[in-house]
């Protein structure tokens, strides 16, 4: 068989060592690079790397002697049939450059004739391939070109100099489409993740009252994306201020969505009236339907507010309870004597609805369990627990922090005594009464 050489045309500038502007962008500071991403940094140090894929029974293909850009001679591995190829395809192989004469498994003279190119692609997804075609065969070149190669060559006309470009180039290019292709799910990403903190974290139906609303949400180290915390305060006609806390127990876009769920589905029952042991029976109902796996669960607190502010009524399923702060007296727990379990968990579960004296002047703070599972101490052995966030926010206050500020210092500070990220998502509302 004649030696292959490709076809004389212009390089681009990636063959000198050049990435593309779309590959010099980098990475945003919160984002770390996946393991997909090493393995293409150390191929751009390391020796290339050809793999051959031909079928000349007689073996008479001879490949010259190939260097990169920088003098550096490429080796060059070859397989008579994609079972070698599979074998010899390790992460180390930077191109491929397969005939396409060969013949792929399982199909026969009248099968599609780049079904080879189309399951060495399978096979390989990260790597550059280059085709391999007759001379003046250009159309089915272009064709595999379109399916995904990289580029194609001619088999009877080949040098060293050009083969190595070729080689270069298809490595680079590859490289530009796999960071494109990241770019571009890195935004699909970004914007569903939007669309989830739109459900998860909602504007407040305040209007009307003398409340005033602060909320904070920080997602674990574990993921840059929301996890299952949720919260949601709305007023009904009657004047009544309802708020609310969740949290759906794993991470990822599943639990995210079952909280979106949870969270409207909690919002429209309240504005239809719904309160307490009730509202909590028809959410069970709701996220037995919805979730994924029976083992799912997801605790909740919910709080209604009477109209003239001094008084309301708790439940808890499976949640902490809220946190309380009135002039003259230190910040304390609302009683949580009471407290159901989690939804999801038993059915026909019931939860009662304790009510609270509030007082004229009052800061309620609702949170997820992320702000007390925290680590502190020495070693950090201990969790932070109910009691030292109690301690915390007494301090905050005795400093005269309030609002948004409040939160902030108080998730800043559990995150200081944690010494870094906290390892769950952290949600945190303030509802404030001032006269």
């Amino acid at each position: 068989m004649p030696v292959p050489i490709p076809r004389q045309r212009a390089i681009p500038a990636a063959e000198s060592g050049q990435a593309p502007a779309a590959h010099r962008g980098g990475t945003s500071k919160d984002q770390t690079p996946s393991k997909e991403a090493k393995v293409d940094n150390n191929a751009a140090t390391a020796p290339l790397t050809l793999l051959l894929i031909e079928d000349d029974p007689g073996g008479s293909t001879v490949v010259p002697e190939l260097r990169d850009s920088a003098g550096t001679p490429i080796r060059v591995r070859t397989a008579r049939n994609l079972t070698e190829a599979g074998r010899l395809l390790t992460d180390d192989v930077h191109c491929i450059l397969l005939d396409l004469a060969l013949s792929a498994p399982g199909h026969g003279d009248d099968a599609d004739e780049l079904a080879v190119l189309k399951h060495v692609l399978e096979l390989a997804p990260r790597h550059a391939v280059l085709a391999l075609t007759a001379s003046g065969d250009a159309e089915r070149g272009a064709e595999a070109v379109r399916v995904g190669a990289q580029d194609y060559l001619f088999r009877d006309e080949l040098d060293a100099r050009l083969l190595s470009r070729a080689i270069r180039y298809a490595v680079e290019r590859k490289r530009s489409d796999t960071a494109e292709r990241r770019l571009a799910e890195g935004r699909l990403r970004a914007q569903e993740n939007r669309r989830l903190e739109r459900g998860l974290l909602p504007t407040p139906l305040l209007e009307g009252s003398p409340l005033r609303f602060a909320a904070r949400y920080r997602p674990g180290r574990s993921r840059a994306l929301l996890g299952g915390d949720f919260y949601d305060v709305v007023r009904t006609p009657d004047g009544t201020v309802h708020a609310m806390i969740g949290d759906v127990c794993g991470h990822g876009p599943d639990e995210a969505a079952l909280g979106v769920e949870l969270r409207i589905a909690w919002r429209a029952l309240t504005l239809a009236g719904l309160c307490g042991d009730e509202l909590l029976g028809t959410l069970q109902q709701v996220l037995e339907h919805e979730r994924a796996d029976d083992e799912i669960f997801a605790t909740l607190c919910t709080v209604d507010i009477s109209p003239d502010g001094r008084r309301a009524g708790l439940c808890l399923a499976g949640h902490p309870s809220p946190l309380i702060a009135r002039p003259g007296r230190p910040a304390e727990l609302l009683p949580y004597d009471n407290n159901g379990p989690a939804l999801g968990l038993l059915p026909g579960a019931r939860w009662p609805r304790m009510q609270v004296e509030l007082g004229r002047e009052w800061s309620l703070m609702l949170y997820t369990d992320g702000l007390i599972e925290g680590r502190v101490g020495v070693g950090r052995l201990e969790r932070l627990g109910q009691d030292g966030m109690v301690e915390l926010v007494r301090r905050l206050l005795s400093r005269g922090l309030g609002g948004e500020a409040l939160l902030r210092a108080a998730v800043s500070e559990v995150r200081e005594l944690n010494g870094g990220e906290l390892t769950d998502d952290v949600a945190v509302l303030l509802l404030d009464r001032v006269p």
